[in-house]
């Protein structure tokens, strides 16, 4: 998991997130705006992240955000359905690096790299990945058979 991916490839993903374009997405220039990509990214990160750990099993962990990235690569408009691909970049002890590729079609609109941090909710500390969870990331870090369902109560 460590070797560098290309995320402006679709075929280096298996999990995917669609999020429709919202005509305030836009900007005074026309195009989608920045912001409304690190929401999109969000959009992605969440169901992947919220899908791996079950919510009874793992009642009090969570993840917290400790570092995102995004590169722009093309301009969009709206009206559009964004596909964001998402996948395992690098796990480390308590903490898993996830890639993402933004695609409108077969076109990238950008790439993004963000770090979440496992995180006990009520001993409010930072907790190691739990055995398996670690176990699933590591035999399919691309999570192609896990479903986009977000799981966390709360």
């Amino acid at each position: 998991m460590n070797d560098p991916v290309n995320l402006m490839v679709k075929d280096n993903f298996q999990f995917w997130t669609d999020v429709t374009i919202r005509f305030s997405d836009q900007d005074p220039l026309g195009h989608i705006n920045n912001v409304a990509y690190a929401a999109y990214i969000e959009a992605g990160r969440t169901m992947f992240l919220g899908s791996l750990l079950n919510s009874e099993q793992h009642a009090s962990i969570d993840f917290i955000l400790a570092n995102v990235n995004i590169d722009y690569v093309k301009e969009a408009y709206y009206p559009g359905i964004i596909n964001v691909g998402t996948r395992v970049i690098r796990l480390g002890t308590k903490s898993i690096t996830t890639g993402y590729g933004l695609f409108l079609k077969d076109s990238c609109l950008a790439t993004s790299q963000s770090t979440n941090v496992f995180f006990d909710t009520t001993k409010r500390c930072t907790v190691e990945i739990p055995d398996d969870v670690r176990k699933a990331l590591v035999n399919d870090p691309l999570q192609g058979s896990q479903p986009a369902v977000y799981t966390r109560n709360y």
